[in-house]
């Protein structure tokens, strides 16, 4: 990344961005007939689907039931054309299983799994086009397609991306930013009870920064949720109508 400036003297970022400012986000709800609940979320250039299968009875072995509580099973994967690299990858490679293991510690903590004792709650999301955030973009796409489905959950999970450079926190870093190899974290937050549901850091970071930087992601998070909240609102007064004409409520 020698010679790329990703900060400018006036504070503006590779694409234009303020330090805290967040990529554009365009989502859609309901997007996969089949499935109990699905959504398409686009942050900048980062772009994923979510589906949602449950709750249902547990499938295959019965050894992995919970009696007190649904087992949330998550899968994460990358679309081959995902990145410039075509490559296969498959679902157990290194990165897959450790961001699986991500999603499920994250939507285990959101979703109410007591209320579905002995059953079970699939979450799939793909990525399907890579530029930074992907951790971050699945978070947020799995909340909207768990709000389809109808899964109450304690709040909203919003994600963001913040990473540390030239001194300056900057928030949902984009590809270029995260190659450029500076201390990066992951934070996805409830936002209205301001609860952790998993925070990762790739490198270190001295602990002087890290309040700062924490905050630009949790800025960014509450970001996040102003934009899903409005998508739920929408997808809501596009399908009320819908739902009334079968004569339901």
């Amino acid at each position: 990344m020698a010679g790329l400036e990703l900060l400018s003297d006036q504070g503006y970022r590779v694409d234009g961005r303020k330090a805290g400012e967040l990529r554009k986000i365009q989502a859609r709800m309901g997007v996969f007939a089949q499935a109990d609940g699905s959504a398409y979320i686009e942050q900048g250039n980062t772009k994923a689907l979510a589906v949602v299968y449950g709750p249902h009875e547990i499938r295959g072995s019965r050894a992995k039931t919970l009696h007190d509580r649904a087992v949330v099973n998550c899968q994460y994967s990358m679309a081959t054309f995902s990145t410039g690299e075509r490559k296969r990858r498959p679902h157990g490679d290194r990165k897959s299983t450790e961001m699986t293991l991500h999603l499920k510690q994250t939507f285990e903590a959101a979703i109410l799994t007591q209320l579905y004792p002995r059953c079970q709650i699939d979450i799939y999301v793909q990525i399907l086009q890579a530029d930074g955030g992907n951790y971050c973009t699945c978070v947020n796409a799995a909340t909207l397609a768990v709000i389809d489905a109808g899964i109450p959950m304690r709040d909203y999970v919003c994600a963001s991306s913040a990473g540390f450079i030239e001194d300056t926190p900057l928030a949902d870093l984009s590809y270029v930013e995260e190659s450029a190899g500076g201390p990066q974290l992951a934070l996805a937050l409830l936002p209205k009870s301001e609860q952790i549901a998993l925070l990762e850091m790739n490198s270190r970071l001295h602990e002087d920064h890290l309040e700062r930087v924490i905050n630009a992601a949790s800025k960014a998070c509450k970001d996040v949720y102003a934009v899903l909240d409005q998508v739920v609102r929408d997808h809501l007064q596009e399908v009320a109508p819908l739902v009334g004409d079968r004569g339901s409520v």
